[in-house]
């Protein structure tokens, strides 16, 4: 934990924390969202399991309304197109989902608890786990949620911050989690935001 303290206080005082904060206020925007977009941008994070967030990026902003919309054949002839890694599974998942597409927010929004948001999408939407509704959460305004995939197990067990989990259950899940805010109230940052700075130090980029 020390060892990643002073990293992220430097990076505080860079220009990235400035992108950081941006990215930020754009996550924040979608609190005032109707479904639709809070839904497009659940489809982004559907796209991202197993697969490269830019190129997912990529793939949602070139799909128009067809999540919306599409049959699952034709979001899957598209993301085919396209190169997603997984095309049939990905747009079986997004078919399935667009049952919420114009009730994401009343859903989602009546739920008061931390947990009870995430286990709710998790319950309902298939294809997403802990990590992709945490991912999804942050990317909609709700940042007191940990996306933990293995650039961010990496950089932990790297630092000695936690041992490298045999599996990422949602145990393993949680007790990171706890760790991570341990992290991010000493850096005076959110969950959401400490993702981003972690996220830069091991792969030198920003993504959302």
């Amino acid at each position: 934990m020390p060892s990643l303290l002073p990293s992220i206080s430097s990076l505080q005082r860079t220009p990235v924390a400035r992108e950081i904060r941006q990215k930020m206020l754009v996550f924040s925007s979608f609190q005032d969202s109707k479904s639709q977009d809070l839904f497009n941008e659940l489809c982004f994070c559907l796209l991202t399991a197993n697969f490269n967030a830019k190129k997912s990026l990529e793939i949602q902003g070139k799909a128009g309304t067809l999540f919306l919309t599409g049959t699952e054949k034709q979001i899957s002839k598209f993301l085919k197109a396209m190169g997603h890694r997984f095309p049939n599974t990905r747009a079986r998942f997004i078919y399935l989902a667009q049952v919420h597409k114009d009730t994401l927010r009343d859903e989602l929004f009546s739920i008061n608890g931390k947990l009870e948001k995430r286990e709710w999408l998790v319950k309902n939407i298939k294809g997403l786990g802990f990590k992709e509704s945490s991912h999804f959460l942050r990317n909609i305004g709700f940042f007191d949620y940990a996306i933990i995939d293995f650039h961010i197990i990496d950089i932990l067990a790297g630092n000695k911050v936690i041992k490298r989990p045999k599996n990422l259950n949602k145990k393993n899940y949680l007790a990171i989690e706890k760790k991570l805010q341990v992290l991010g109230n000493k850096s005076k940052l959110t969950l959401g935001e400490l993702d981003l700075y972690l996220w830069y130090l091991e792969t030198g980029t920003i993504y959302k």
